[in-house]
């Protein structure tokens, strides 16, 4: 069994579409007019689902966390300090909400947070190196 990807219960596919496709950048693959959808970010499969759709599909009902959360993050990695300053500033100007805004921290990684429109967390960090994993 290998990882293929993850994904988020959304209430408002569309609204959640448009903020990781054009803020973002995540790109979509196939139908977006689905219950499901599929993303792709540097080759990771990230997945949308309706939550009533997926209660449908289910035959159950789920309890969901509402406004700014700490329930799950979601990290994106750019390569120098300088990057996590200026992808949080065009985050912001294109409609995210600031969480914590860029520091640098005792263990050396600069990071900051912004929320997506349904308040999942989403991290953009450095140790002002290339990405290597």
């Amino acid at each position: 069994m290998r990882l293929d990807g993850f994904g988020l219960f959304v209430e408002d596919m569309g609204k959640m579409i448009k903020f990781y496709h054009d803020v973002l950048g995540f790109e979509i693959e196939g139908d977006e007019n689905t219950s499901n959808v599929y993303l792709v970010k540097d080759g990771t499969l990230f997945l949308m689902y309706g939550r009533d759709d997926f209660e449908k599909m289910t035959n159950r009902k789920y309890e969901y966390v509402k406004g700014l959360n700490g329930h799950t993050e979601i990290a994106l990695y750019v390569d120098t300090f300088e990057e996590v300053d200026m992808a949080y500033e065009e985050a912001i100007s294109k409609g995210a909400t600031s969480v914590l805004e860029p520091e640098t921290e005792p263990w050396g990684q600069r990071t900051c947070y912004i929320a997506d429109p349904e308040g999942n967390l989403i991290e953009i960090g450095s140790f002002n190196r290339p990405f290597d994993r």
